[in-house]
């Protein structure tokens, strides 16, 4: 546990198989499978996902369940069903949770959302990651927005000063998310330093789908700022 590879790009959302290959072409590291949301519509099915984590197979890239699930045998039976091991909870799961996810499906890699909020400084956000950390292998800090209510992909940014202090006081890997783009991603890695970054709006064509253009540039603009760090 904290001890895990972090990938350097995680991409969330993915309609079908082949929107998630196009993803593994462009050398992603993580893909993540958004299921069980209180606000945004699910871009796939159960069965659809799980067609996408057997498509991804060997591919060298990550399928990470990404969910608002808050109990531990929810949570697993969803990723049994599905076929992952990495798990991104954006739901308020409690630690006594945490640990029984890791009892419920040995092996799992935890990474727990920490939502910022418009005004809050990292004291707010950091008092849960003394409760949390025990229990996961990474955070990743993520935009809250007041007109929708929804906690992740919101295409707005937050104030990188307060990922950077939980940066700085975690004891755990973080994953900086949140209106990320090719435009703004090599300043938003040298304010914050983290261990990688995820997009979902910012790498996507006027349809919603994935734009192979966008992602590769996000992945080259990732490796160029990771390289200057």
């Amino acid at each position: 546990m904290g001890d895990v590879d972090i990938a350097r790009v995680q991409v969330a959302g993915v309609h079908d198989l082949d929107e998630a290959r196009l993803l593994c072409a462009c050398g992603v590291g993580w893909i993540g499978i958004p299921l069980r949301l209180p606000v945004h519509r699910e871009d796939l099915s159960d069965d659809a996902a799980a067609a996408v984590v057997r498509g991804c197979a060997g591919s060298g890239s990550t399928c990470v369940l990404i969910t608002y699930l808050e109990r531990a045998a929810e949570i697993a039976d969803l990723a049994r069903r599905i076929g992952v091991r990495h798990v991104q909870l954006h739901g308020a799961c409690c630690a006594r949770e945490l640990t029984a996810l890791r009892l419920a499906l040995p092996g799992v890699v935890i990474i727990k959302s920490l939502v910022v909020r418009p005004g809050e400084d990292a004291s707010a956000v950091y008092a849960q990651v003394g409760r949390l950390a025990p229990g996961v292998d990474a955070f990743i800090t993520d935009t809250f927005d007041p007109a929708t209510g929804a906690s992740g992909a919101t295409g707005l940014t937050h104030d990188w000063a307060v990922s950077r202090d939980i940066v700085r006081l975690s004891p755990r890997p973080v994953i900086l998310a949140g209106g990320l783009t090719p435009g703004n991603l090599r300043q938003a890695i040298s304010a914050v330093r983290p261990a990688g970054v995820d997009c979902h709006t910012g790498v996507e064509g006027a349809g919603g789908r994935k734009d192979e253009v966008l992602v590769r540039r996000f992945i080259a603009e990732a490796h160029a700022a990771f390289g200057a760090g």
